[in-house]
């Protein structure tokens, strides 16, 4: 599932990154920097060329529709390109020329990619998707959702990431191959 940053943000850049953030987050704008600042540097940490604070947010409404497109055609490289281009590269999601020209880095045909965002195909499917994500309370990204049951929100540290994909993997396992198994004091059986 692949969801829009912001719904309600417009088609051109109208705000910094730390005053949407210190709204979203009813932070003051120095704390809202302070967490940015913490965010980049756990990407950077990871190795990625993490530039959030100087994101230009805007609707990607249209470049989520674009990921469908291309997933369809086999070019799923296109995430990773397109969040290159808002956190490393800051550039901005709802122009249609960065977009046309990130899906022809991938492969995609260039007259094919213009017909494609001048029409609505996958609106449908990237509403479908906002709607699962109410339905999960998720307000922001990253969310993770695993099974449809197990979550993990926010930008976290690798070992905690770690930490909690083992917690459900255990928990999934257990649940798989040792329904009925009962384990108390006296050891399980």
């Amino acid at each position: 599932m692949k969801i829009e940053l912001d719904p309600t943000a417009p088609r051109e850049v109208v705000s910094s990154t730390q005053d949407r953030f210190a709204e979203k987050y009813g932070l003051t704008v120095e704390d809202a920097r302070a967490r940015i600042d913490e965010i980049s540097e756990m990407g950077r940490a990871e190795g990625l060329d993490f530039n959030y604070a100087t994101t230009r947010n805007t609707n990607t409404f249209d470049a989520l529709r674009l990921t469908k497109f291309a997933h369809v055609r086999g070019h799923d490289e296109i995430v990773e390109k397109l969040f290159d281009a808002y956190f490393t590269k800051n550039l901005a999601l709802a122009d249609f020329d960065v977009l046309k020209k990130i899906a022809v880095e991938c492969g995609l045909d260039a007259v094919e990619v213009e017909t494609f965002l001048a029409g609505d195909e996958f609106a449908a499917e990237v509403r479908d998707d906002e709607q699962q994500a109410t339905a999960y309370g998720i307000h922001g990204v990253p969310y993770f959702v695993i099974n449809g049951k197990y979550a993990i929100s926010g930008a976290q540290p690798t070992e905690f990431m770690t930490a909690s994909l083992r917690k459900i993997l255990t928990e999934e396992l257990d649940e798989k191959f040792f329904d009925g198994l009962v384990c108390d004091a006296d050891g399980c059986h």
